[in-house]
């Protein structure tokens, strides 16, 4: 007995080293495998690429040749030109293509998840040429018949080389993003002044080509007539705008002018491009509202799963102690939102699919706060189930600017249902009339609360998940960055959904799928963070203002047109004088600004004289500044002051957005590989010039459209306050990152913001925190608004689900042993 227990030990350990020699040989071997299997994907995709634009020149080819011979005519001239420039331009992006294909892998997060910008640019001009090489086929086919209908035909093909030729070009600016980037990082690091006017020359490209005849190309099918109905409710609601007091009329007043936008794509495309170049943040609030008003809420929540529990409560604006989680016996005090507009209650929604302990408590009861009349509930009352183990908080997205809880309710009744946990959906206030930090404030207010009263909400709250989309999925970081540095309980996980954790603007491979993204133009994105930054520049006009007619909407727009021509002629010349002075070495004092500007508590802060770190005075945001009272109490491994030395721009050892040293050692044979490549998009090229202006990537010959409306404005250029770790987690310190529990990203191939999870995954990655990434194919950003629409968006839905389902699990005992690697 004695000699069997002393040999166990033995044993046990040679086992041990055994079972990890052998795992350490699987692995290597898998890693083998994944980059043959990589390489081979590559190559394939590659193949596909050449062979489609092989097949799509041959027929453009023969359908030159055969309408050259139909003799003299517009319409056969017209498909002449079409074809010849489907040629040119298929040609042409070819050779682009193939060069951000070969270094597309190197941007991914790992071998399972090969997604990121360059991928999807390159996927979606494959879909551009997929679709013409359809319509190229039936011509051919089709052309001889007498039922051919050749204007139809000739404006689909118009249409999609329009696309091509703009897809092209984006192409040549994404070349330009990798030859000034490092090798793994997606975001343009350089300097801001070169960043702004990289973005500026995008901008001005044409981009009513993609909300025409080619709307939704990129999609899966089944969502394009939804998107289709949107556009056309966008541009009729943008047509009456401000001509109703109500938005119900708005929308009332829209369905009897839709028709025309439906019968004439083109007309479409052109109003949507001067929608979204042209009107205010306002409009998107009004616009993104519509589901708020109360008959499209109730025939949204028809259709939605029936749940026992759906009350908006209002926490009343009271002080409350919180303990502190390194020493239960000391507490913090959590105070309410102040920012901006002074103590006020916040609202939270309660969603739970059964009436559990606690949730028709007296305490609860009088939290309620009324939405309209009271339903008599006929059927017989079961006993109340007990507590859940769990609780899920949710924060609703809408840009920082729109909507609430009640537009996201239909999937929230989903989740109660498949989870059986209740929800706390957060509305937090929106900008402009509440920027950053107040929203940031009251969802850190309101989860703080939910922690410390989860009985009240039918929970123990032993395992709590924070849960969000888009700007939500924003919020959900930065509640957690608070609740670390005030020492307090952070959730036991994260899900996000195609969040934004970059706001600054930067710009990223995927960011430039913004010029035909539907529900995400750059224009709006750039309103809807500039609001939130505290720095929107748009001239409100007078609530009180009376309705317009026909004449009066001209006025608008003449007005509107001449301001944009003031404005850029202010900026030509305040740009023309600064060159002066600067090549005469001579000073001169500041001009006016031509607009004025709404003070916000961003621009006080960069209006308090200089420090002694420079001229460049950034808002400094301390633990002192979140309103922690007992601070002193709480010590902390990592320094949570965001000082100006951490909002500064930015620097390798600030931010690392590359892999760590063990990432890099591994992977240093597949970057050698490519290096060659590398160094030959950041030499200067005879088709890339070495200028810094984005429009010098066009090879001579090539000339994108231009947009005929006038250049948007971004504020957002000058807006320091984007850079605090609190508004873009992505540029937080190692330190705040490393106090963020298990992460779980769910982000779309086709999404403007597909960029932010990548490099916010592979920055948590390099840390050695716990996150995982998927990726859904062929879907819009904002698919869980859509869940209930077709196969794949419930697919998507449910995958969010599952990923909320593991954060909920206990964790196992290898789990709770085994640090995360």
């Amino acid at each position: 007995m004695e000699s069997a227990s002393g040999a166990g030990p033995a044993g046990a350990t040679e086992a041990l080293a055994s079972k990890k020699t052998k795992e350490r040989a699987r692995i290597r071997i898998r890693r083998r495998w994944r980059k043959v299997k990589a390489k081979a994907s590559r190559l394939t995709l590659g193949m596909d690429l050449h062979t489609m634009t092989q097949a799509l020149v041959s027929l453009a080819e023969d359908n030159i040749a055969f309408f050259a011979s139909q003799g003299p005519g517009e319409t056969v001239r017209r498909l002449l030109a079409v074809f010849t420039g489907v040629r040119e331009q298929a040609l042409g992006v070819l050779p682009a293509l193939g060069r951000l294909l070969g270094v597309a892998h190197l941007f991914d997060l790992d071998s399972e998840t090969p997604a990121n910008g360059y991928r999807s640019l390159v996927h979606t001009t494959r879909c551009c040429l997929a679709h013409l090489l359809h319509k190229s086929r039936y011509v051919a086919a089709n052309r001889r018949s007498i039922f051919f209908r050749a204007s139809h035909n000739l404006a689909e093909l118009e249409a999609y080389l329009a696309a091509l030729t703009q897809l092209r070009a984006l192409t040549y600016y994404a070349q330009r993003l990798l030859a000034a980037n490092q090798p793994g990082v997606l975001f343009f690091e350089g300097d801001e002044g070169l960043s702004a006017d990289f973005l500026r020359e995008y901008v001005t490209l044409h981009k009513g080509c993609f909300y025409g005849r080619c709307l939704g190309f990129q999609f899966t099918p089944a969502i394009r007539p939804f998107l289709q109905t949107i556009a056309i409710g966008l541009v009729s609601f943008g047509e009456h705008y401000k001509r109703n007091e109500t938005g119900l009329g708005v929308t009332a007043s829209s369905l009897f002018t839709s028709g025309r936008f439906a019968i004439d794509p083109e007309l479409r495309g052109a109003e949507f491009e001067r929608i979204t170049q042209n009107l205010d943040v306002h409009f998107w609030k009004a616009f993104w509202n519509i589901t708020e008003i109360e008959v499209l809420s109730s025939l949204a929540s028809m259709a939605s799963a029936n749940v026992r529990i759906s009350r908006l409560l209002s926490l009343p604006p009271k002080a409350f102690e919180m303990p502190l989680v390194a020493d239960p016996k000391l507490t913090v005090t959590i105070s309410p939102p102040l920012a901006h507009t002074g103590p006020g209650p916040v609202l939270v929604r309660l969603i739970s699919y059964d009436l559990r302990e606690g949730q028709d408590s007296e305490e609860l009861n009088k939290l309620v706060k009324s939405e309209g009349p009271w339903s008599l509930e006929l059927r017989p009352r079961p006993p109340n189930a007990p507590r859940s183990r769990s609780l899920v908080i949710h924060i609703h997205g809408g840009g920082f600017v729109a909507q609430t809880s009640k537009s996201h309710e239909p999937y929230l009744k989903s989740w109660a249902q498949d989870l059986g946990t209740p929800i706390l959906s957060i509305d937090y206030s929106l900008a402009p009339e509440a920027p950053f930090p107040r929203a940031l404030e009251e969802c850190f207010y309101a989860y703080c609360w939910a922690v410390t009263n989860c009985a009240l909400l039918g929970s123990t709250g032993e395992r709590i998940c924070l849960a969000g989309d888009s700007a939500g999925g924003n919020l959900c970081f930065t509640v957690t960055f608070r609740a670390a540095a005030y020492g307090v309980r952070v959730p036991d996980g994260i899900m996000a959904a195609y969040p934004a954790t970059m706001l600054q603007s930067a710009a990223s491979p995927s960011r430039l799928l913004s010029l035909m993204d539907p529900l995400l133009p750059l224009s709006v994105l750039s309103k809807c963070v500039s609001a939130y930054s505290g720095v929107e520049t748009e001239e409100h006009s007078d609530s009180n203002q009376k309705a317009l007619g026909v004449m009066g909407l001209v006025r608008r727009d003449t007005a509107l047109l001449l301001r944009d021509l003031r404005i850029g002629a202010s900026s030509w010349l305040n740009s023309f004088l600064e060159f002066s002075g600067r090549k005469s070495h001579k000073t001169s004092a500041p001009m006016a600004e031509p607009i004025p500007m709404r003070r916000s508590v961003s621009e006080a802060a960069l209006a308090q004289p200089e420090g002694p770190l420079g001229p460049d005075p950034i808002k400094s945001l301390t633990v002192q500044d979140l309103s922690l009272k007992g601070s002193s109490e709480v010590s902390h491994a990592c320094n949570t002051s965001l000082s100006a030395e951490t909002l500064g721009p930015s620097k390798p050892s600030d931010v690392n957005f590359l892999l760590g040293p063990e990432e890099v050692s591994e992977e240093a044979e597949e970057v050698s590989e490519e290096a060659e490549t590398i160094n030959k998009l950041h030499s200067p090229d005879r088709s890339l010039g070495s200028g810094p202006c984005a429009s010098a990537a066009f090879p001579e010959g090539f000339h994108p459209r231009r947009s005929s409306q006038a250049v948007t404005q971004m504020p957002l250029y000058f807006s320091p306050i984007a850079k605090n770790p609190f508004m873009s987690p992505l540029l937080a310190p190692d330190c705040m990152l490393e106090g963020l529990p298990p992460v779980h990203l769910v982000a779309c191939a086709l999404d403007p913001m597909l960029d932010d999870s990548v490099m916010f995954a592979r920055r948590l990655r390099s840390l050695g925190q716990p996150v995982t990434l998927h990726v859904v194919e062929d879907l819009p950003h904002g698919f869980l608004s859509l869940a209930t629409l077709c196969r794949e968006t419930r697919e998507a839905a449910a995958l969010c689900v599952e990923r909320i389902r593991q954060v909920l699990a206990p964790p196992g005992p290898a789990e709770r042993a085994t640090p995360p690697a």
